[in-house]
């Protein structure tokens, strides 16, 4: 099993509209996916479902954040990710909540300790709830996929500990990939102290940049517009590697798949050939993010 975060400081770069294609597109080919929804907007899970039915049928006790508030009020036993999962199109999908915001400041308590060991020993507890969860169910997944929130919170660094890859997508601007190198060093420095803290080398971890994804990108000519190329060259020259598969701007096709509850590369277009295109790169990103991650 393998297990990727996918992640950017800046909201509204296209994370959500990455992480429930690729997984719709793996799970189409055959592949075992399970995406956890850790943003408090909970834009994945309605990329998969109406927001009425989770209301309904899994906003009470079938959330990641009804897993982590069972952690934080002593619940025992605390519910296994098995209990969680909603079935959609094939995906295997832990919903989120908006209230999952609320979880960082319960979670942080339980890191002020007295001694250094206690601090030691409540650091590691902490920041393991996730991959320790993610270790009971490994035979039942290929791939388990992460839409994380757009900072560095508690939750943000369970699921980077538990990862095996880190992706960034990004638009090709000023703002979206201002953050790229910092978010690395955040996470490299969360690594450093996490295996120091380490009880053993099997418990040490190493997740690993895959890349950066460059989305929403105005094509022009068959290739990026020249604004947005210079971006992918300044990125390229600081030595950031990027996927050769792009992602365009559509509003009209993207817009559509929060409403149906229907991912993009799992929708029927009745003609026009740019929409033909907006599946094909999400089927060739698919391919290639297999390829990298090896699943």
């Amino acid at each position: 099993m393998k297990v990727v975060s996918i992640i950017n400081y800046k909201g509204g770069v296209g994370k959500t509209t990455i992480t429930a294609n690729l997984s719709a597109e793996m799970a189409s080919r055959g592949k075992r996916v399970l995406v956890i929804d850790l943003d408090p907007q909970t834009n994945l899970t309605f990329s998969f479902m109406k927001v009425e039915d989770w209301s309904k049928q899994f906003e009470k006790d079938k959330t990641i954040k009804y897993w982590f508030d069972s952690i934080i009020d002593g619940t025992k036993p605390v519910p296994s990710f098995s209990e969680l999962i909603v079935k959609k199109r094939n995906v295997d999908i832990i919903c989120s909540h908006l209230g999952l915001i609320d979880v960082d400041i319960e979670l942080a308590a339980g890191l002020s300790a007295g001694t250094d060991r206690q601090h030691r020993r409540n650091f590691i507890k902490t920041y393991s709830y996730i991959k320790n969860e993610l270790e009971r169910i490994k035979e039942s997944y290929d791939v388990v996929i992460f839409d994380c929130p757009p900072n560095f919170s508690i939750v943000t660094k369970n699921a980077l500990i538990a990862s095996d890859f880190y992706i960034v997508p990004a638009k090709m601007d000023y703002l979206s990939t201002l953050g790229i190198n910092q978010l690395r060093n955040h996470v490299e420095r969360l690594v450093k102290m996490y295996n120091e803290y380490a009880e053993n080398e099997e418990s040490r971890i190493n997740p690993t940049f895959l890349g950066v994804i460059a989305t929403m990108i105005s094509v022009r000519n068959g290739a990026p517009i020249s604004a947005q190329q210079t971006y992918v060259n300044a990125l390229k020259r600081n030595g950031i590697t990027l996927f050769d598969s792009m992602i365009r701007e559509n509003k009209t096709a993207y817009a559509s798949a929060p409403e149906y509850g229907i991912p993009v590369v799992l929708q029927s277009f009745s003609s026009g050939t740019t929409y033909d295109e907006v599946v094909s790169e999400l089927t060739q990103l698919t391919t290639e993010f297999v390829r990298k991650v090896g699943v």
